[in-house]
């Protein structure tokens, strides 16, 4: 199921609106689908589901992703960059991405200041103290 590479969880928040949130997180997860290098698939309240699954049973609605890379930054950098695509069509769009025990907010409409947080995160996770030889390749 997963190849070696971290494993992240996304949420997709919707303020208590239960269907948005599924459509919304499988919407997303269609999205991540299909990228190349990616793992994709649906939490359960023990992990990650097996497929064919739907997800959780109570709760909110989860997605966990792992690469096939082991190499965390250019991995995040793919992820994140997917997910802001995603967020990107529609403004009131969010996506909670945690690895680790660490977690950042990623919005449709984002900011200089949430921007800065995303690259932060990004440096948190890799264990890197400043920005990649390339932070445009993504």
């Amino acid at each position: 199921m997963r190849d070696g590479g971290p494993l992240w969880t996304l949420t997709v928040p919707t303020g208590g609106d239960a269907l948005r949130q599924e459509r919304l997180t499988r919407d997303l997860h269609d999205s991540l689908e299909r990228a190349d290098g990616l793992v994709v698939g649906f939490h359960d309240d023990e992990g990650p589901a097996e497929p064919g699954r739907k997800g959780t049973g109570v709760g909110e609605v989860a997605l966990w992703a792992a690469t096939t890379a082991t190499v965390v930054r250019p991995a995040s950098q793919v992820l994140i960059t997917l997910i802001k695509e995603w967020c990107a069509k529609e403004r009131h769009r969010k996506v909670v991405v945690t690895i680790g025990g660490d977690s950042i907010e990623i919005t449709g409409r984002p900011d200089a200041a949430q921007e800065r947080m995303v690259r932060e995160f990004q440096d948190r996770i890799s264990g890197d103290s400043g920005p990649g030889p390339d932070d445009s390749a993504a």
